[in-house]
């Protein structure tokens, strides 16, 4: 028997705000608020689906310089190029982080600085 990743869970200073940013980008939905937390995840799957939930949780801490474990997401009914320009109008920036310019990915951070990668193979949707 073996685990699976059924939840990944993220320190915000402004849940909604992440919660509406991650929506956006995976086509996830609110699956539920627990305080301040917020839990979102595909649509009619919810928790336990194939795809993790993402678990946006309410934090004053500070944020590290550099998070120990990023997001990659692939683009599923459009290239790359169109997919970052959707990104980017949904409040993502570029990040840098000492990338060459010969990468086949995109590094980017949401509204809160949290890095995430947009790779340039195009995946099924699920």
């Amino acid at each position: 028997m073996a685990c699976r990743i059924s939840e990944l869970v993220l320190d915000a200073h402004d849940p909604a705000r992440l919660a509406a940013f991650w929506c956006e980008v995976l086509g996830y939905v609110e699956l539920g608020r627990e305080g301040d937390d917020i839990e979102i995840g595909p649509p009619d799957t919810g928790f336990g689906g194939p795809q993790p939930t993402l678990v946006l949780n309410a934090s004053t801490d500070p944020k590290p310089a550099k998070l120990g474990l990023h997001i990659d997401v692939s683009p599923t009914d459009r290239d790359q190029e169109a997919e970052l320009a959707r990104l980017l109008a949904a409040g993502a920036t570029h990040a840098d982080c000492g990338q060459t310019g010969e990468e086949s990915w995109y590094v980017l951070a949401d509204p809160e600085g949290n890095v995430f990668c947009l790779l340039k193979k195009q995946i099924p949707a699920a």
